[in-house]
């Protein structure tokens, strides 16, 4: 692909490399390591997670170059509750801030924004601005940003199950199909690639139906320095590998 003109020399050799013609569809992101980037400066974990806030402000810039349809990012989970108290107050005060900041820059640049988790637990400020930025950005089609708040994986699944029972639907009639139609990502294709970032080999119950066939990238590099270059060696090394999808090849 074509570098941007301001694009390093080693940027430049990297958007060489890239085949536009397999350029994954979706992309999920486990953003991991600000709390520990922080640590190694002297710094607050807060001021950690505000230097993750950059970091995804620059992915969506990347992933949009790339031409990539939808980026998942695992913004708050299920179990990050039990954090203390004070963190958890500043990390939605942190989301809010990002919606209401990047509400124009998502208008501008053709951004959708979409959620998924249980978004009841949020606080109503946090609600109404994701409410106001749904609502603006509905039509945009450049890219679907997709942030998961409230979320775990075996929850969704539990969620799907439950409400296939309640509408009374036949064990018989249950296939794939159906049972995806009931989970938070039901409109938005599968993740061909999983990138966690700082070290950690683990999926941390992320869309754990939907990552049966992605490819897994895991690298050591925090996420607060999970940059262009970073990405563009993620897909370099998503494309080097076959997708068979539980097909033949294997040993």
């Amino acid at each position: 692909m074509k570098p941007p003109k301001n694009a390093g020399e080693l940027e430049r050799k990297l958007w060489l490399e890239i085949d536009k013609n397999n350029i994954p569809s979706h992309v999920a992101i486990i953003m991991d390591g600000n709390g520990r980037w922080a640590k190694k400066r002297g710094l607050s974990r807060i001021k950690g997670h505000k230097a993750g806030v950059k970091a995804i402000e620059n992915a969506l810039d990347t992933v949009l170059d790339l031409k990539i349809k939808v980026i998942t990012v695992y913004a708050f989970s299920t179990e990050n509750w039990i954090r203390p108290k004070e963190e958890v107050s500043v990390l939605m005060t942190l989301l809010f801030q990002f919606l209401k900041l990047q509400k124009k820059k998502l208008m501008e640049k053709d951004i959708k924004l979409s959620i998924i988790g249980d978004r009841s637990r949020l606080p109503d400020f946090v609600n109404r601005e994701i409410d106001k930025v749904l609502e603006e950005t509905k039509d945009n089609k450049s890219l679907i940003f997709n942030i998961a708040l409230n979320y775990g994986g075996r929850a969704e699944i539990l969620k799907a199950v439950k409400d296939l029972i309640e509408e009374g639907v036949k064990p018989e009639e249950v296939d794939e199909n159906l049972f995806s139609s009931r989970l938070y990502t039901k409109n938005i294709p599968d993740p061909d690639l999983l990138i966690r970032t700082s070290g950690e080999i683990r999926v941390s119950n992320f869309l754990l139906w939907q990552i049966a066939y992605s490819e897994l990238y895991f690298t050591e590099v925090l996420w607060p320095d999970f940059d262009t270059i970073e990405m563009l060696k993620a897909i370099v090394e998503y494309q080097k590998r076959e997708r068979r999808f539980g097909g033949t090849g294997g040993v």
